[in-house]
């Protein structure tokens, strides 16, 4: 969908709220923004939700049940409410949305500078047009520049590597064995989409936890929303804050949903090693930690499970009997070593995540690893948010299931500022009395 951009203008152009992003958060926003009648306008660098059409591979489905989308008055109306939408039906979800909101937005337009502006508000220079806003709200999320290590300089020149967000599927690589490093959702997801594609697959795994699909009659993610999970701000986690940086637990939604058990992949063949830790000509170094990563998520899944049968428990819920997982496998000895000529690898994906990138935003709301303090999206500048953040407020903050309740606390907290301080006309009344009569 193409939006009209301003003509070129030496003055900058004025609005009351300006959105960067256009994903879900941003767009969940412009919802309740123009339910208020409030005036704003949405920045996109790409096209509108295109983290979702360029950077998921094929056989990409969601990990969370399909009743868990529920956008503001756009709430998943398939037939199928506890499946996982494929890449394709996420797509066409999303663009049912924008197609109902009909935001005002404009795409292609990437925002250089956001600054404060010295008359109240701030400045806003993009690609194409400088802007004036009362608010700015940062919906561009945290994920900005793939993660790929120093050592990917050394490794020899004819294997292809490539980042999660760039792998498509099997077919696109070169035939032969394929290193996947990280073993969380991403590199625990694609692995398994080599492995069932008939590749030879390693993996380098780290420290990612593991939970169960469906446990005593009801998928997992069923359990803990009733069991109020879902609905516990970040305040009230016993991690605090620090559970921003815990890393997602591996499952999948493929084919109707189940387990991702990486000692059973290793059992069918997959060659599984500790954390990836260096390259010595063609020879890569991993730690001995392939077990502690393989029993540390197993308890983290037996954890998950435990809590659910204390729900149950105490409320005398009727449900299928519970069972603790046991290992299927446990590795011989620790590998610390794998010589890429010897093994033939042809390629390697790179599955270790993204870094937030806010370079281009000049204010002090960032602690010493680049990430941005708030309470809630609100930061300590007035008139600038942040929206679509992992556990912005809850669980869900990042996710289709939790960032309308975020964009909706935020119209409300903008409605009460945007009374309590009009600065774009304010200043403009005062621009105007310095004209000579």
């Amino acid at each position: 969908m193409n939006f009209p951009s301003p003509l070129d203008s030496s003055s900058p152009e004025e609005h009351d709220v300006l959105i960067v992003g256009g994903g879900q958060a941003g767009l969940s926003l412009s919802y309740y923004l123009k339910e208020r009648d409030i005036e704003h306008l949405v920045l996109e660098k790409h096209e509108l939700t295109h983290t979702w059409r360029t950077q998921r591979w094929d056989s990409f489905c969601l990990v969370t049940p399909n009743w868990q989308c529920h956008l503001p008055g756009h709430p998943y109306r398939g037939e199928d409410p506890h499946g996982f939408m494929k890449k394709n039906e996420i797509i066409g979800y999303l663009q049912g949305f924008v197609e109902a909101l009909r935001p005002p937005a404009r795409e292609g337009e990437a925002v250089q500078h956001v600054g404060s502006h010295p008359e109240g508000g701030f400045h806003v220079t993009s690609s194409k047009q400088r802007y004036r806003a009362r608010e700015v709200v940062v919906a561009s999320g945290g994920y900005h520049t793939p993660i790929i290590p120093r050592l990917a300089e050394r490794v020899p020149s004819g294997l292809l590597q490539v980042h999660s967000a760039q792998y498509r599927g099997p077919e696109v690589l070169p035939p032969g064995p394929v290193l996947v490093v990280g073993s969380g959702q991403s590199g625990a997801q694609i692995a398994e989409d080599l492995h069932l594609a008939g590749r030879k697959v390693y993996l380098a795994t780290g420290d990612a936890p593991r939970c169960a699909r469906f446990y005593r009659g009801k998928d997992v993610v069923d359990w803990l929303a009733e069991m109020g999970y879902y609905d516990m701000p970040v305040e009230k986690h016993p991690l605090r804050e620090g559970v921003r940086d815990n890393t997602n637990h591996y499952v999948t939604g493929r084919d109707g949903g189940r387990d991702i058990d990486l000692r059973r992949f290793a059992l069918e063949g997959m060659e599984l090693f500790g954390r990836l830790t260096g390259l010595e000509g063609t020879v890569l170094r991993f730690l001995p930690d392939l077990k502690s990563n393989l029993d540390e998520a197993d308890k983290v899944f037996n954890r998950i499970n435990a809590s659910i049968d204390r729900y149950i428990a105490e409320r005398g819920i009727d449900a299928p009997p519970g069972a603790v997982y046991e290992p299927l496998w446990e590795p011989e000895g620790e590998r610390t070593s794998l010589d890429l000529a010897q093994t033939g690898i042809v390629a390697i994906v790179w599955c270790i995540g993204f870094s937030p990138e806010f370079s281009w935003l000049d204010a002090p709301v960032f602690n010493g690893r680049g990430q941005p303090r708030h309470a809630r999206g609100v930061t300590s500048v007035p008139g600038l948010y942040f929206l679509g953040l992992p556990w912005l407020h809850t669980w869900g903050s990042g996710r289709f299931s939790g960032v309308a309740r975020d964009a909706r606390f935020l119209a409300e907290t903008i409605a009460a500022r945007l009374l309590q301080a009009p600065v774009v006309e304010a200043s403009a009344r005062a621009r105007a009395l310095e004209m000579p009569s």
